[in-house]
């Protein structure tokens, strides 16, 4: 995973904030309305993030250990081949999605919406949050949210080249996405309508789309 991989991970990642303000604007904008009148936002807001992007890393550290091991079955050059390529097709399956193109990564979210089923409740108990640990423990679980712009960043993970490699990758991705999340915390709705804007989604979901055809380069041309 070099450098640039890195990069164009959390650029990704800031573009699919227009999704995540849709997605996860609701959650933030109500955990933020249950503090006390008075109190900063800012703590909490912040520990919400880290616990999220906490998962993010782990999950990536997972599906890049998979993609080592598997990538072993094969020999290197095909492998290679083949995990750059899957990641090239999810990364421009959401750029349709983000765009509002092509909503295909909505049944990979159906899916993982039975994971989701026996976390959801955990956090239920952590309702409401009025400490850092609190807030860091549920975005924890808020991580594990079925989302289809994570899960292609997931795949991506799997041609990153081992655990290490896949969890830096989805610790940049969760790094860009943080700038939209964090403002959703404190300026929802004018955020909010302004990523809902088509021209915006378009926009952001065309870029994903070429780092999708950049990958797909890099696997077959390079």
């Amino acid at each position: 995973m070099t450098e640039l991989g890195l990069f164009s991970a959390f650029v990704v990642g800031v573009l699919g904030g227009v999704h995540c303000a849709g997605m996860c604007g609701g959650i933030v904008g109500a955990l933020s309305l249950g503090l006390p009148a008075g109190r900063s936002q800012w703590p909490l807001l912040l520990a919400y993030n880290l616990g999220r992007i906490g998962s993010y890393t782990l999950a990536g550290a997972i599906m890049g250990a998979l993609g080592f091991y598997f990538s072993g079955l094969l020999p290197v050059q095909t492998a290679q081949h083949v995990l750059l390529s899957i990641a090239g097709v999810f990364l421009i399956l959401m750029g349709l999605y983000l765009a509002g193109w092509w909503n295909l990564l909505a049944r990979v979210e159906r899916v993982g919406g039975k994971l989701w089923k026996r976390i959801e409740p955990l956090g239920r108990g952590l309702l409401p949050v009025r400490h850092v640990r609190q807030a860091l423990l549920l975005g924890a679980l808020w991580g594990w949210l079925p989302c289809g712009l994570v899960y292609s960043a997931l795949i991506w993970t799997v041609s990153a080249g081992g655990a290490l490699e896949g969890a830096l990758l989805m610790l940049a991705f969760g790094l860009g996405t943080l700038p939209n999340l964090l403002l959703m915390g404190v300026a929802a709705a004018q955020l909010n309508h302004w990523v809902r804007k088509p021209v915006v989604r378009s926009i952001a979901g065309a870029m994903v789309m070429l780092f999708g055809v950049w990958l797909l380069i890099q696997a077959w041309v390079t």
